[in-house]
């Protein structure tokens, strides 16, 4: 029978692999440093992660740690299958899995994909602090984590955290963490054209109040 890495293998294509090396900022000194791309399409990787979503947890560390970009994936999209179908008990099992194992979680295709399906999803009536924790720290990818996994709250019109998480990365220095916010703000937008003007108008109410403090 055959393995889950050879699966993911028998996906490869070499073009697309340098291309999406380039995408994904893969060079030195770069967010995606040391990453590997073998050049597998997402939709690929999707019908893998379905063919293999009833492996054991515990097997899928070895994907989590690997230099290969589409391994990661295809492991983490292997979680929001099983969570999906799971139970509440089983939910926290992928949930705890997926915290244990976030050092896998390290590029914005990998987080926007997972976090709000398996971290949002769990969290929508539990305590979040968890959030704010990953939101303050020096890591892009946990702040990344922290602001995208707000969308499943805001798809159910629940916009407090994204506006509060929003608040502390405001000021953050990664394009990457720019363009997550204003994603997030953008959605909800969507669904409160007022919420997320009045989020913005303080935003550059404190920008002006703060340049003034500097400047005099």
């Amino acid at each position: 029978m055959i393995s889950l890495k050879q699966e993911i293998a028998i996906h490869s294509n070499p073009e697309k692999a340098k291309i999406l090396q380039g995408f994904f900022k893969t060079g030195k000194g770069q967010y995606g440093e040391g990453d590997v791309f073998i050049g597998a399409s997402v939709g690929e990787q999707r019908k893998v992660a379905k063919k293999f979503s009833e492996i054991e947890l515990q097997k899928l560390k070895p994907f989590l740690n690997s230099k290969i970009h589409e391994e990661r994936l295809v492991a983490l999209l292997i979680l929001v299958e099983k969570f999906e179908k799971a139970d509440d008990a089983e939910k926290k099992k992928v949930f705890d899995f997926y915290f244990e194992n976030l050092q896998g979680v390290n590029n914005w295709d990998l987080v926007d994909l997972t976090a709000p399906k398996i971290v949002g999803v769990y969290l929508m009536k539990k305590n979040r602090q968890v959030l704010y924790k990953l939101a303050k720290s020096s890591k892009l990818w946990k702040k990344r984590i922290a602001i995208i996994s707000t969308l499943a709250f805001i798809k159910n019109n629940d916009f407090d955290d994204t506006l509060k998480i929003s608040e502390i990365l405001l000021h953050d220095k990664h394009d990457l963490i720019h363009k997550a916010v204003g994603w997030m703000l953008r959605e909800v937008g969507k669904r409160d054209l007022a919420v997320e003007e009045k989020f913005l108008k303080k935003a550059l109410q404190e920008n002006a109040t703060h340049y003034a403090k500097v400047c005099n």
